[in-house]
């Protein structure tokens, strides 16, 4: 911290309990009051630096004792005592932290060149021109100090000047200089080198991130905070920069309202300590106001904790709304830990708040329709990047609503109108909605059965991977029609793979006869690939005769499935609790089986295309040679 020594006289001022005397030898002969402080001078000095003093000492030149009364002096008697040691030529130190009493206390008094050569106005604007404002640390000092001087700082511009000299400095990318070029000074080489004595050390200064004002800035006040964010957003700041500063700010300035430890605030604050409810509120209400409006600036779990603090606070609707929808710009980022809000109104209706995620998804869903988002077809889902964040946040709302589905206060429109929001292309399966649903008839065992059929009819089926339809199948809590068409589609999808194989095998029956003419050519081509060609095609022999095999296990299974047909044909209300049991269970077990074959099959099928590819190559090389052989006769 900079600072400069004015005087050269030894110090003459003693203090006893609320007076102070100047022990020049001299009796007093004027008593300047200021506040409960008083100060026993001599006339001479005061009169000789400050035009106001002068023209009171006049006034009161006719009374016995002169005393004046300075009662609106800036700074108080702290400021004047400084003040009088100057008139007397006393040593003092300026430094950040008394320079802005000083100047104004001089401004006040009339300090001026006109009064005396180099007065303590000139001085002052000096040191704080040519220290001061070159120094981050300095001018922030004496930033702080002019909230107390007001409005006299203002009217000096003194507080503007700071503002400006820091706003400046923290506006500068420091990568492009390597050290804060605010404390760039007369001790720092072009270069960012250590000067000693003017000359070089070499050592080179840390470097620094962008954001290493952050916490000197959150020191500030508020309103000098919101002066010095105008003031670089105006010099063109970065926006990410400018909303950096603004979360560290809040984070700082709200404390204890965050669940989560690593995502807390910083710890509280003396600051933060002294700011109620209101000015928290009001605090709340400004940063909003304050942050850019862009996606990607802030992260997702800072935004819906300042969206947690306001519900607390109980901000105005504007600025919960305003959360939201930041929230909703970036809702593929979220994580199901910090969209769980509580529910924090007097009637407590639901433990989280549902309505404000439902607002949440409704500002994602209109920003993606704006962004173009369609119904796309669903075997192009999982690879269109375009579709990963609606995916992530069907997802995410999927994970939500199993969470919240225990809630014995959570009714069913609530719940389904969540679940329906997203687009049925977002779940490319909906086995997350398939547990949400299964949690929710678990914890509200008392739902009537059509409300369970309601609920139900939002799983598609068709979209249930082969995991949960083996829970689906077995799973008592659903309706029994819900059962039924789970194990008639899980039928479907059996029927097509069936007819896959046998394709598949026929196939690879027709493309097995060119084989056996490629071995002809390459033995009359070339003697040398002869036994490669045999062994390929022997190869290609044992595949068909697995492939017959396979057939008729096929064959089999199909005639095993026109079985468990018509005894779903037959199920009806007669059926027994335990009769449909039974059949569920056979159900399963043809399934499981019809599941072993297709992956036998699968594992055949692997084969028989390497052993063709195999046989494509030898193809072309026996092509190749007979071209040869063609030529050289």
């Amino acid at each position: 911290m900079g600072s400069v020594k004015l005087g050269s006289k030894p110090d003459a001022f003693t203090r006893r309990g609320q007076a102070w005397f100047c022990t020049t030898g001299l009796p007093s002969d004027v008593i300047v009051q200021v506040g409960e402080m008083s100060f026993h001078l001599h006339k001479f000095p005061l009169l000789s630096k400050s035009a106001i003093l002068g023209r009171l000492i006049e006034e009161n030149s006719d009374q016995d004792e002169c005393t004046i009364k300075l009662s609106n002096i800036p700074g108080g008697a702290k400021s004047f005592e400084l003040v009088a040691r100057f008139c007397y030529g006393l040593k003092i130190e300026l430094s950040p932290a008394n320079i802005v009493h000083l100047r104004c206390a001089a401004e006040y008094l009339e300090m001026t060149e006109e009064t005396a050569q180099d007065n303590l106005i000139h001085q002052a604007e000096m040191f704080f021109n040519q220290v001061v404002l070159r120094s981050w640390k300095d001018s922030l000092e004496a930033l702080k100090t002019c909230d107390v001087l007001l409005p006299h700082a203002e009217d000096l511009h003194i507080a503007k000047r700071c503002v400006e000299s820091l706003a400046a400095k923290a506006s500068i990318d420091p990568d492009l200089f390597g050290w804060p070029v605010s404390e760039h000074g007369a001790m720092h080489s072009p270069g960012g080198s250590v000067l000693w004595n003017g000359i070089s050390t070499g050592a080179k200064l840390g470097n620094f991130s962008s954001d290493w004002w952050y916490d000197d800035a959150s020191s500030l006040s508020f309103p000098t905070y919101k002066r010095l964010i105008s003031t670089m957003e105006s010099r063109g700041a970065k926006e990410e920069i400018v909303a950096g500063s603004l979360t560290y700010y809040a984070k700082k300035c709200l404390p204890g309202l965050n669940r989560r430890q690593s995502m807390g605030p910083v710890p509280l604050t003396s600051a933060a300590a002294t700011l109620s409810e209101e000015e928290q509120r009001h605090l709340l209400e400004d940063i909003d106001r304050m942050l850019p409006l862009q996606r990607g600036l802030i992260s997702t779990n800072v935004l819906l904790w300042l969206l947690r603090t306001a519900m607390i606070l109980k901000v105005n609707r504007a600025c919960i709304s305003n959360l939201e929808k930041r929230v909703g710009m970036q809702l593929d980022e979220a994580t199901l830990e910090d969209l769980l809000l509580p529910n924090f109104s007097y009637t407590m209706d639901t433990l989280y708040n549902v309505e404000c995620v439902r607002r949440i998804l409704d500002h994602f869903l209109a920003m993606d329709q704006t962004m173009g988002g369609g119904s796309p077809c669903l075997d192009d889902v999982m690879g269109s990047p375009s579709l990963a964040p609606i995916t992530a946040v069907a997802k995410l709302i999927d994970g939500y609503l199993a969470e919240i589905a225990p809630d014995i206060n959570l009714k069913p429109p609530k719940f389904e109108s969540l679940a329906t929001a997203l687009p049925e292309y977002a779940r490319p399966l909906d086995d997350g909605l398939y547990r949400a649903i299964d949690v929710y008839l678990k914890a509200h065992s008392c739902l009537p059965e059509p409300e369970r059929e309601h609920l139900c009819r939002l799983i598609d089926c068709q979209k249930l991977s082969l995991e949960a339809c083996t829970h689906a199948a077995q799973n008592e809590r659903l309706p029994l029609r819900v059962v039924v068409q789970v194990l008639f589609f899980e039928q479907l999808q059996l029927r097509t793979s069936i007819a896959g194989c046998l394709m598949v095998s026929d196939n690879l029956e027709g493309s097995s006869r060119p084989l056996h003419g490629s071995g002809t050519i390459a033995t009359s081509g070339e003697a040398g690939a002869r036994w490669v060609t045999s062994a390929a095609v022997r190869e290609n022999q044992a595949l068909r005769a697995g492939m017959d095999s396979m057939r008729l296990r096929l064959a089999e299974l199909e005639r095993e499935c026109s079985g468990m047909r018509q005894d779903i044909r037959k199920l009806g209300g007669a059926a027994g609790k335990d009769g449909w049991a039974a059949r569920v269970q056979r159900m399963f077990s043809l399934k499981m089986k019809l599941q072993m074959c297709s992956t036998e099959e699968a594992k055949m099928n692997d084969r028989h295309r390497s052993a063709s590819a195999k046989l494509e190559k030898l193809q072309a090389k026996v092509s190749s040679h007979k071209k040869h052989l063609t030529i050289d006769a």
